[in-house]
């Protein structure tokens, strides 16, 4: 595979805006069934493609990070550069349903910092599959696509995500959040009007070794959770079908682990539920409250935080113009996601910027983000 690809194209063909996402709340459920509150935000890779006359050769290359690749479509296999694989795996994924495919140039440009939680790894499936589909007319649905391209990330990259980053990259709908049942994949947006409060991002730049890993063995403790309870319970086929009155009755068969990780996703089921009667009312205070929550759920129970993300939380604590927060993504890095009143955006920014500075030696990065519609065509 080659590097540092050129490109010369002024007229591209197509171009394709990919959004990250947050996750209101609803950590780690995906997975295992649950219910999780995503958004695509104003944060985005942005494709420009373009078809090049070849039936095989395919072209890629990244300006954030100075780095291409090629390819040929008759021979898809693994790369051993993490990146590529996300690009390929998308590839062999339309493979398995179309055989339209063929030689293309893209370049990808965007704005969304990686491993910040906010999911560059989604934006980045999503928009190559919109993309293509869009450029060979492969006639896929929106769903299609959305689920292509978790497979990509289980079969080429490895991580076995659950359907949440990349149905919210996709199916966003602006100054909405999504209710997405992760069971059946039903959906209901539901509109988010927190006014006077903005959603806050502080990204800790921080990404621990631990992340890719251990989000595989948050996975299986659970999974090995539920074939325990399925021994007495048939109808169990995840933790969405256990209640914690239904969890107890194992307290003395599961592990101390496996009791603390089923105990966090079956509590954090009910919190979404409950978030969203607080946003359909305007509880924004109950919203909040729900964060915080979660927050502990994630640091003393799923054991996915990290100290760098437990100091922002807690001196968010202490800041009375920030009603809730909490980490956010798959843990060990990344962002906390915080609600707080406009008029205090830029003095917290200051004080939790010193603080973290003082503390760590790393420099913070905040931005707000701002709820938009998913994957689409730019047409201006």
């Amino acid at each position: 595979m080659m590097e540092d690809i050129e490109f010369n194209a002024s007229n591209w063909d197509l171009i394709i805006d990919s959004p990250g996402r947050i996750n209101i709340i609803g950590e780690h459920t995906d997975y295992n069934h649950g219910f999780v509150l995503p958004t695509a935000i104003d944060k985005k890779i942005q494709f420009k493609f373009n078809k090049n006359g070849s039936l095989n050769t395919c072209n890629i290359h990244s300006n954030n990070f100075n780095t291409g690749f090629s390819f040929e479509l008759n021979a898809i296999a693994k790369s051993e550069k993490q990146w590529e694989n996300y690009v390929l795996g998308v590839i062999y994924e339309i493979q398995q349903l179309s055989d339209q495919l063929q030689g293309f140039n893209c370049v990808l440009d965007g704005d969304i910092p990686v491993g910040s939680g906010i999911s560059s790894s989604a934006a980045l499936e999503c928009g190559l599959a919109f993309g293509l589909n869009e450029l060979f007319d492969l006639k896929l649905s929106k769903l299609t696509i959305v689920e292509l391209s978790q497979r990509a990330e289980h079969n080429y990259v490895g991580t076995k995500c659950g359907i949440m980053d990349q149905f919210a990259s996709v199916m966003s709908k602006k100054d909405h959040v999504i209710l997405l049942d992760c069971q059946s994949l039903d959906f209901e947006y539901v509109p988010i009007k927190i006014e006077p409060f903005k959603i806050l991002l502080l990204n800790t730049n921080v990404s621990h070794n631990l992340a890719s890993g251990e989000y595989n063995v948050r996975r299986s403790q659970c999974e090995a959770g539920v074939k325990i309870i399925k021994k007495r319970y048939p109808e169990v086929h995840s933790l969405r079908d256990v209640s914690g009155t239904m969890l107890n009755e194992f307290k003395n068969e599961l592990s101390e682990v496996i009791f603390k990780r089923c105990t966090y996703v079956i509590e954090e089921k009910e919190r979404v539920l409950n978030t969203v009667a607080a946003l359909k009312k305007s509880f924004l205070h109950k919203l909040g409250e729900n964060m915080y929550k979660t927050h502990e759920g994630l640091q003393n129970l799923y054991e996915v935080s990290c100290p760098e993300l437990d100091f922002l939380v807690d001196f968010s604590r202490n800041y009375d113009e920030v009603i809730g927060a909490r980490m956010m993504g798959g843990g060990f890095g990344g962002c906390t996601i915080n609600i707080i009143h406009q008029d205090a955006v830029a003095s917290f920014i200051k004080e939790v910027s010193k603080a973290y500075f003082d503390k760590y030696k790393i420099k913070l990065t905040a931005f707000e983000a701002m709820p938009c519609g998913g994957t689409s065509i730019k047409t201006t």
